[in-house]
Parts: structure tokens; C-alpha cells; sequence
């Protein structure tokens, strides 16, 4: 059973047909759209700020989300895919994102629609990362535009594919 748990008075919402693994934590105030997918040892840190999350979004297995106190918090927009250990701290990802495996997202940075963070980039604070682009390395530089087709294919592809594995898991764990 996931780890769900109010803080100070807050309660984490989750949206419809969402699928959160055994054992996903979501503290505090944390917002959760519809047809979304919370992998296992997820951590959705709601303690010190808001934390929402779109739709048909999937957050997959080891990410770590949280914000700063007071000072940043995490949105995340509809479509967006969420790679394997990734961490994102108090940043804006709008909608139709593709956050690669191991990459780290720093407060105040805002991630544009239709783009592409490659596995293991480190997106720094403050940053603004154009749309339809591909965005790599430590620190991240732009590496390259994408058409809004190819970026839109590949994008909710990913998010699409993801929200069928959730149909593969036991229905009594579907929230």
C-alpha cells in the first residue's frame, strides 16, 4: 500500500484512474490529475509547497519531487513523462514534456511545451528552455529543434505507452 499521508493540514488529492505503486510516497500538498501513473519509490514530497501534477502523466520508478520552502514550487503539466530516477526541485514542466532517465531539474526553471530533456541533464536554476528542443549535459545546453510533429510524436508517444503499462497492474491498486 502506497504511503499517502496528509501533513499540517493538508491532504494529498489524486485524480481519477490513477495508478500509484505500493510504494509510492505522496506527503502534503500534493495534486494529482486524471490517468496518471506514480511508479515504484516515486517520492512526491509535499511538505514545504505545492507539488501538482497534469494529466496523463506518469512519474516513473526512483523520482524525487519536491520544492523549496516558501520559495519554489513544482508543476507539472498534462503528457509529460517523467524518466527513471530523474529529480525535479521547485521547477515549472509544462504541458507535453519528456524529462529523461536520471535528469535533474533545479528551482525556478521553467521547461516549454514539446521538449526533450536528455537522461542525466542538469537543467540549472532560473533556466527557460525554448520549446520544440532537445536540451542535454551538465550544465544542459540546447542541442537541437525539433519540428512540433516530430517533438509531438515522440512526446505523447512515451506518454501514451505509459499510461497503458498502469492498465497492466492489479485494479485493486488503482485509486
Amino acid at each position: 500500500m502506497p504511503i499517502i499521508r496528509p501533513l499540517r493540514g493538508i491532504s494529498p488529492k489524486i485524480g481519477k484512474n490513477c495508478f500509484i505503486a505500493e510504494n509510492a510516497v505522496i506527503i502534503g500538498d500534493v495534486t494529482i490529475g486524471d490517468n496518471c501513473s506514480i511508479w515504484y519509490n516515486v517520492v512526491l514530497r509535499g511538505d514545504v509547497n505545492t507539488i501538482k501534477i497534469g494529466n496523463n502523466t506518469n512519474i516513473q520508478d526512483g523520482v524525487v519531487i519536491h520544492t523549496l520552502y516558501q520559495r519554489s514550487v513544482t508543476e507539472i503539466g498534462d503528457n509529460v513523462s517523467v524518466g527513471h530516477n530523474a529529480t525535479i526541485h521547485g521547477a515549472l514542466v509544462k504541458d507535453n514534456v519528456l524529462v529523461g532517465m536520471g535528469a535533474t531539474l533545479l528551482d525556478n526553471a521553467v521547461v516549454n511545451e514539446y521538449t526533450i530533456i536528455a537522461a542525466n541533464a542538469l537543467i540549472t536554476t532560473g533556466s527557460i528552455l525554448d520549446p520544440n528542443s532537445i536540451y542535454g549535459g551538465v550544465p544542459a545546453k540546447k542541442l537541437k529543434e525539433l519540428s512540433p510533429e516530430q517533438a509531438k510524436e515522440i512526446i505523447i508517444r512515451t506518454a501514451n505507452g505509459y499510461r497503458m503499462y498502469a492498465t497492466w497492474y492489479d485494479d485493486s491498486l488503482t485509486l
